[in-house]
């Protein structure tokens, strides 16, 4: 079996800029009269695709969203974060990223400018920029697309609006993070994954670099044979809170060694990070091979991404115990004589 690592260069996000970019002309001397061809096309193409899109742009904030809202009062919602004033670029596209929670290499920024698309470029050499005569081709190339449109993908712009709500409350929060989670009435769901489900894990796999394990994506078909596997435990978490449904964030992929279960993939969205949902899974893990009468390892391969998978593994109770063959990773297992809790804040159904 071929495992490859994972991807880090497909896009998230596109940032727009505004004059001759999204729109026709300049705001400020008179323009802005129309959307430039195939602008709201794009748009709609890559939000259903799951990619998020911002704005960096020079302009006065509000004049400039009021000439958007009279251009199409649809697209003011598609924009998330956007950051309009007389600053740099740049700085607008680290704020974006920083709200975000998103690297470089999965933002991509377009502008008629060469000269602005050079200085974001040199401040942010991991970012992808294009002209904006390339507006009409970027659906097409292969950073931008996809191979399945699941239903989370077509929710994530929604998914992120309710994860900004939700630390807007945080903030406002008198309490510590533990209280305040317990406010939420989350209620995580882990369910072996069956084939309705296997296009959102394929996508988890490509789109999930700092938070999974070993950094392996698996093909579509590798996937499917792991349900009927004997060899194999596989595992889909969903979770949901008051403020809405945040999808399938996370995966546990399970392989029978014999005297032990090896924890082959854990995987969980960044996007819910800080919920708890990490251990969630892996004290369900331990729990299912202690119920087995098993121990249970886990690989982990290291990447450029995943140190905190590492940290995580450490905190819930792993010890290493070898490294691996190739001396880039290790084998961890659960030392611990008590069987872990999971998160009093989480509502678990399994």
């Amino acid at each position: 079996m071929e495992i490859k690592r994972a991807n880090a260069g497909k896009i998230k996000c596109l940032i727009f800029d505004l004059d001759d970019t999204l729109w026709e002309g300049t705001l400020t001397e008179g323009g802005a009269k129309k959307l430039r061809a195939g602008a709201a096309e794009l748009i709609r193409t890559l939000d259903s695709r799951g990619i998020l899109m911002s704005i960096a742009s020079k302009n006065d904030h509000d004049s400039a969203m009021d000439a958007l809202r009279r251009l199409d009062p649809t697209l003011p919602e598609m924009f998330l974060c956007p950051k309009i004033s007389w600053g740099t670029k740049s700085s607008a596209i680290k704020e974006i990223a920083e709200d975000l929670n998103l690297k470089m290499c999965n933002l991509a920024f377009i502008d008629d400018s060469e000269f602005q698309r050079d200085e974001v470029k040199f401040v942010h050499p991991d970012i992808s920029v294009y002209d904006a005569s390339e507006l009409t081709s970027l659906a097409d190339y292969p950073e931008f697309t996809v191979r399945f449109i699941t239903e989370d993908s077509k929710n994530r712009r929604n998914m992120y609006v309710s994860d900004m709500t939700r630390d807007r409350a945080k903030a406002e929060f008198d309490g510590t993070d533990e209280a305040f989670m317990s406010t939420l009435d989350m209620r995580l769901s882990i369910d072996p994954v069956d084939e309705t489900q296997l296009r959102r894990v394929e996508e988890l796999t490509l789109r999930t670099h700092q938070l999974n394990s070993t950094g392996y994506t698996y093909s579509y078909e590798e996937l499917c044979s792991f349900i009927d596997s004997d060899k194999h435990e596989f595992y889909i978490a969903g979770l949901t809170d008051k403020y809405g449904d945040s999808g399938k964030v996370g995966l546990l992929l399970m392989e029978d060694a014999g005297d032990a279960y090896v924890l082959k993939l854990l995987i969980v969205s960044c996007r819910v990070m800080t919920r708890g949902v990490g251990t969630a899974l892996l004290t369900h893990a331990v729990r299912i091979a202690a119920a087995r009468g098993k121990k249970l390892r886990a690989e982990y391969l290291e990447t450029e991404y995943n140190r905190i998978m590492y940290i995580t593994y450490k905190l819930a109770g792993f010890d290493e115990i070898c490294e691996l063959d190739d001396g880039e990773g290790c084998i961890l297992e659960y030392a611990r004589e008590a069987l872990p809790e999971y998160p009093s804040y989480l509502n678990i159904v399994c």
